[in-house]
């Protein structure tokens, strides 16, 4: 494995690649192939998800300076270091489902940054240079530790897509009502009261999802016009597993997700049924599955079990892995800021129970 790393890397520098593939590597250490000598001065793009990595080296801006695209979703980082505010070409920073306990100030160093996700990890604040990142588009912290917002959040004048789903934020600063080209505003899951009177009072914004906020007891007059309701990726449905499918393999059981539950008519769109078995099962065997001779004791086809070590990809909202379908258009259909690869015609999966057989089926609609 080692010595396949080594020929992938000198191979990019040598043929001086703009991106380098490092995903599902198991490397528990930043590859010092990466660091040698002058590095890799034409890499722009570098993928490396789904490995064990537990921090980023200092000179990284050093051997790496065209980087524009960082991709280290699934990882063990705990502190984003300060050696990443050199990375000032700089424009996507992914370092969702890590274990960050702290983001450090030099982040506000990135000028050139536009999106940065840091969704499901155990911060419990952000700095206020979060506010120096004047060309932000995308800010997505869903599922964190969050008690506030940094005041200076408003300063990101390039906002659009703000994503706080599943933290515990109390209230919501009157300031984000100032962010003049703020279009959606995600607060799902949180121990939200009030929102400020002022939030919905600019033109740009138009979809708020505030569901799952049990003690809100009202919206401000300024929403009544804007789309509001479930993002999809809230705090899911409380069901007790007494009340869940679930199929069993010896002493195993497996409960299905509480969405099949609520399956009743055709105009319940949730996701296919293979799809919602698969993730269960990865969220199962998860600490297993880094093993690549583990199998799964639930007979799989082959192509099942070895999607379960590999996902085809994660939801960029909400960082679930997705096993059958490459992107999920989760309820209600609406625009995203992937919107734009689904041109035309959308594909939407729904399950049904069909009477007359006694079984569940996949449907897909064409809309």
């Amino acid at each position: 494995m080692a010595s396949e790393l080594c020929k992938t890397i000198s191979v990019a520098r040598l043929e001086k690649h703009k991106n380098l593939f490092l995903n599902y590597r198991n490397l528990h250490h930043f590859p010092l192939e990466l660091l040698k000598d002058e590095g890799l001065q034409y890499l722009e793009r570098l993928y490396m998800k789904r490995n064990s990595l537990t921090t980023l080296p200092e000179n990284l801006a050093q051997k790496l300076p065209n980087l524009v695209e960082l991709y280290l979703h699934s990882n063990n980082i705990v502190v984003v270091p300060e050696a990443i505010g050199s990375l000032v070409k700089l424009q996507c920073l992914d370092l969702s489902d890590n274990a960050l306990e702290i983001v450090c100030p030099e982040i506000g160093r990135l000028r050139a940054l536009r999106h940065l996700r840091l969704a499901n990890n155990q911060l419990q604040f952000l700095p206020p240079e979060v506010g120096d990142l004047k060309e932000l588009q995308t800010l997505d912290i869903s599922t964190n530790r969050l008690l506030t917002l940094p005041e200076r959040l408003h300063l990101c004048l390039s906002l659009q897509y703000l994503t706080v789903d599943r933290n515990r934020l109390w209230y919501v600063p009157r300031h984000l009502c100032q962010l003049p080209s703020l279009n959606e505003l995600s607060m799902a899951g949180n121990r939200l009261a009030f929102l400020p009177l002022d939030l919905g009072r600019s033109r740009e914004l138009q979809y708020v999802y505030v569901d799952n906020n049990i003690h809100l007891k009202g919206l401000p007059s300024y929403l009544y016009n804007k789309v509001i309701g479930c993002s999809g990726c809230g705090a899911p449905i409380q069901v007790s597993e007494v009340k869940l499918l679930s199929f069993s393999s010896g002493q195993l059981t497996v409960f299905l997700p509480a969405e099949v539950k609520a399956i009743g008519t055709e105009n319940d769109h949730v996701l296919p049924l293979q799809e919602l078995a698969m993730r269960c099962l990865y969220h199962t065997y998860h600490s297993f599955l880094k093993d690549l001779n583990f199998l799964s004791p639930i007979s799989l086809p082959r192509s099942l079990l070895e999607l379960l070590h590999c996902p085809l990809g994660h939801c960029h909202r909400c960082s679930e892995p997705m096993f059958t379908i490459v992107y999920p258009k989760l309820f209600p259909l609406r625009e995203t800021p992937m919107a734009g690869l689904h041109q035309g015609r959308t594909a939407v999966s729904f399950v049904a129970y069909c009477c007359s057989t006694q079984c569940l089926q996949t449907f897909d609609l064409l809309s």
